[in-house]
């Protein structure tokens, strides 16, 4: 916000009224519309061989082979390496059981959204179809969520523990029969990998808005370390304007997080072109991070559905372990 200046011989307008939300959906019927105009549409695509596309190998050794290329190298067994002098590495069996958790962003920058919804609810629409799609093959998801409304469900199977996880993110206040106030990011994958005690597969749901800020050092560590027992899939939801600041003159803007409010003309081209500049390093900073953990990406936003990016990243991860 430091490259940002306020130009010359403009005022401030005096601040537009807030537009009318639409009414929230209650979870019954997000779930409904899930089911039927979402999860229908990823019937014999997804649902075949999802554990291979979001889910890798179990802690179940089956046998140590040779190296290949292309195998991953955290796989490696360095014990039987060096032993042989040749490299070697772990091959795994799939569990039979399936623990899923979701780790849920619930900050005030959530609550923003200029297309289609929210990202809080683009955030519950991800999080729906994911315990759709892991209960209906009878496995376990459970939730955790951060922030001012920090809360957490056990994991269940079953069609009701879908609508319990979208429960928990429809409440407005700390909730769940265990809750972990986990402030930030960092507390609640610290707090998640002190839950687990078998390998799962974890989607950790955010705008990363406010890690960006801190810098990927207050959070990157606790994702390393949970990555390193767990398949970890870092769920991105981000919004339009918040990728590409529009020229529309004058616009006061407000930090959720802080309350800061900022003037800004956006018909300035230095300033569109600093905050192009910001959100390219934001980016950036961010996919570092998340390679140097080996953490996936799945890119969401508030301007479509989340079925085309979802299919496209299970498209990626096929190929490149095919």
């Amino acid at each position: 916000m430091s490259l940002l200046r306020r130009r010359r011989g403009v005022t401030a307008p005096p601040p537009a009224p807030t537009p009318a939300r639409p009414p929230t959906e209650r979870p019954a019927q997000l779930l409904r519309r899930l089911e039927f105009g979402v999860v229908r549409r990823l019937d014999g695509v997804l649902f075949g061989d999802y554990r291979g596309l979001f889910y890798g190998p179990s802690l179940d050794l089956a046998e140590v082979r040779e190296y290949q290329p292309g195998d991953e190298v955290r796989r490696i067994d360095w014990n039987v390496t060096a032993r042989s002098g040749r490299l070697h590495v772990r091959q795994y069996r799939e569990e039979r059981e399936l623990t899923a958790w979701l780790v849920i962003d619930t900050s005030a920058s959530m609550d923003f959204g200029t297309r289609r919804v929210l990202k809080r609810d683009l955030a519950k629409e991800f999080a729906g179809l994911a315990a759709l799609v892991i209960a209906r093959h009878g496995d376990k998801v459970g939730a955790i969520t951060f922030g001012p409304r920090a809360g957490f469900t056990p994991p269940r199977g079953g069609r009701a523990q879908a609508l319990a996880v979208l429960g928990l993110l429809s409440r407005e206040t700390p909730g769940g029969p265990e809750t972990h106030r986990s402030a930030d990011l960092a507390e609640a994958l610290t707090a998640v990998e002190r839950t687990l005690r078998r390998r799962s597969l974890v989607f950790v749901v955010s705008d990363f808005l406010e890690e960006a800020s801190r810098g990927p050092g207050s959070w990157t560590t606790a994702l390393g370390r949970l990555a390193q027992r767990h398949d970890v899939v870092a769920v991105r939801v981000s919004d339009p304007a918040e990728r590409v600041l529009p020229d529309v003159g004058g616009l006061r803007l407000r930090d959720p997080e802080t309350g800061g409010e900022l003037w800004l003309d956006t018909s300035d081209p230095g300033v569109r072109a600093a905050h192009a500049r910001l959100v390219a390093q934001r980016d950036g900073a961010l996919r570092r991070a998340l390679t140097s953990v080996q953490v996936d990406l799945l890119d969401l936003g508030t301007e479509r559905d989340p079925v085309g990016p979802l299919l496209r990243f299970t498209a990626a991860r096929r190929g490149r372990r095919t």
